[in-house]
């Protein structure tokens, strides 16, 4: 056995399950699901919030045998060093994982995002943990302007990196891209520089034939996320069908990949799908993860347990379902004392 690979989350989202207050209005879209309650809860991120939210996903994470993690990161009260509060909980725990910071323009306008493309080039010029890689991140294109787009794909550029970015989960980012002269966010990403090799594109729910095949012949991967995706009511992502290049990321659900690929068959079946195709999904993440980390870059897994024990880079992290490398009782503990002060300074929003 391999330890699995969650190609797209948010650890930010790590304290959500100790009891995140509901939005006082509920949402009656995907843009009102962002802006009442997970864009409430990204600026409502401190580092100390963060560090605990980050700590139990990724203890959690380990415990369910996935050793690899690409996560998404956004928290506009605290941007710079964000990303190393993420990459510290993942080399402290042993996870092998791939960090960004999803820059966007919808609080701060173009200086927010500047800060956020900052924050990805200074973690990646700075960085010396073995087993965390950096990219560069944008939230999603219907969030940033064309200026952000280039200056994205130019950093990508600069670093030797690629990107990481939400792509046509809901309709509104197509419609955004089309009002603004794109026939959608793919080939907005495109033309605009930014579609580089190796990139991360999450969702692609409402990318047609064209634009995967597009995404595709320029070296990049889809994300599939069908737990999320089910619960926004956003649709299925019908045509990432031809392409390989898909792999499963769970977008801030826990990082149980077995249940994710549970998800995954369900909404499969629902849409139509070949089963036989979606099996390779999950295994498809392997490949992305030598793409990021090269050659190797898989993790041992051993045992009939659940969770199972598991090594990370020759690192023993989980023996016969207990964490090793931290005490996850204190991390538990701290993620609730965490979760409380974050509670508070939501509703405060």
């Amino acid at each position: 056995m391999v330890g699995f690979v969650n190609a797209h989350t948010h650890l930010y989202s790590g304290l959500v399950p100790l009891g995140m207050p509901p939005p006082a209005l509920a949402p009656a879209s995907f843009i009102e699901i962002l802006e009442r309650v997970w864009w409430r809860l990204d600026r409502a991120l401190d580092h100390d919030t963060l560090r605990a939210a980050a700590r139990l996903y990724v203890a959690e994470a380990l415990l369910n045998g996935t050793s690899t993690l690409a996560d998404h990161h956004e928290s506009p009260q605290c941007i710079e060093g964000s990303l190393d509060v993420v990459a510290d909980a993942c080399a402290e725990l042993g996870a092998r994982a791939v960090v960004c910071y999803g820059a966007t323009e919808r609080n701060g306008g173009e200086r927010e995002a500047r800060r956020g493309l900052a924050e990805c080039r200074r973690f990646i010029l700075s960085n010396r943990r073995l087993l965390v890689r950096g990219m560069v991140g944008l939230h999603a294109s219907f969030t940033v302007s064309d200026d952000t787009i280039r200056q994205a794909g130019d950093l990508c550029r600069d670093l030797g990196t690629a990107l990481h970015v939400h792509v046509a989960e809901d309709v509104a980012d197509v419609d955004d891209a089309r009002r603004r002269g794109y026939r959608g966010p793919v080939e907005r990403l495109h033309e605009l520089g930014a579609l580089v090799p190796g990139s991360i594109l999450a969702h692609g729910v409402h990318a047609d034939l064209e634009a995967v095949q597009l995404a595709a012949d320029a070296g990049c991967w889809f994300v599939q996320n069908p737990r999320s995706n089910a619960h926004n009511r956003v649709g299925y992502p019908k045509h990432l069908a031809v392409t390989t290049h898909v792999a499963l990321g769970t977008d801030g659900f826990p990082a149980d990949m077995l249940a994710e690929l549970d998800g995954l068959r369900e909404e499969g079946r629902r849409a139509g799908e070949d089963e036989t195709a979606l099996e390779g999904r999950l295994s498809a993440g392997h490949r992305l993860a030598e793409v990021i980390f090269g050659p190797g870059a898989s993790d041992a897994a051993a045992g009939s347990t659940r969770p199972p024990s598991l090594d990370v880079g020759g690192r023993r992290v989980v023996a016969h379902g207990q964490l090793l490398t931290a005490d996850i009782a204190t991390i538990r503990e701290d993620a609730r004392a965490n979760a409380d002060r974050l509670w508070t300074r939501m509703r405060e929003l």
